[in-house]
């Protein structure tokens, strides 16, 4: 290989020195610049040459290490080519693992997996604490425990349970509060009407009309809670 780019060099070399002092040599390229070019293949040549006698004298430990390099490249390249479908079965999986745990899909909706017990229990976020919920459509409220509501900071006085909430277990008192954020994996409400639950009145949170009826739609699909973005 050496040998051939320094016979490569040599010819140009010699046609510098049989040009006639024209402009261009042979009318293509001219002198100075191929005097430059064969100065940059020299160096060139040399650093090749000196990265190839490297590589050649440990040849199977080199070749195993550049196919692994490449492997990882492809793998890379793969990944990013299909990082989409590759997101949309992890996040299946945790779905699967974790049941309660909102994942994303690619067209924005958050799915949530049904729990063993035939609930569909949400991982929310208030006010950027982690919360459990209970999905609840016949709440007309985001309702929270006394307890949870607490743990939130909010702390209503005994004279604020006036509003009557209508839930699937039938209807109980609370205090009407106002939260600043709920997220859903992706979605995100804000300012988001409540109600707090009197003490011992609720055994879960609700997540109830007043966030779902933000959403473009919802639906059960199988042992699935499908939320689309609004």
């Amino acid at each position: 290989m050496i040998y051939l780019g320094l016979a490569a060099i040599a010819l140009v070399l010699v046609a510098l020195v049989l040009s006639d002092g024209s402009d261009s040599v042979g009318g293509v390229i001219e002198p100075d610049q191929l005097a430059s070019l064969a100065w940059t293949g020299m160096i060139l040549i040399l650093v090749v040459a000196g990265f190839w006698r490297q590589f050649t004298a440990r040849l199977g430990a080199n070749l195993r290490a550049f196919l692994a390099w490449a492997l990882i490249g492809l793998a890379l390249v793969i990944g990013y080519s299909y990082r989409d479908r590759i997101q949309g079965i992890t996040s299946r999986v945790v779905g699967e693992l974790r049941p309660g745990t909102a994942t994303s899909g690619a067209d924005g909706a958050v799915t949530i997996t049904r729990r063993a017990d035939g609930d569909f229990r949400v991982e929310a976020e208030v006010n950027g604490r982690v919360q459990p919920f209970l999905f609840d459509t016949g709440a007309s409220s985001v309702v929270l425990t006394a307890e949870n509501a607490a743990a939130l900071g909010l702390t209503p006085a005994p004279s604020e349970f006036t509003a009557r909430v209508s839930t699937a277990n039938g209807i109980t008192y609370a205090a009407p509060i106002q939260l600043d954020a709920l997220t859903v994996g992706t979605i995100t409400e804000r300012r988001v009407n409540a109600m707090v639950a009197r003490p011992g009145a609720l055994s879960a949170n609700l997540l109830g009309q007043s966030f779902l009826s933000r959403l473009s739609g919802y639906e059960v699909r199988g042992d699935r809670l499908i939320l689309r973005r609004p």
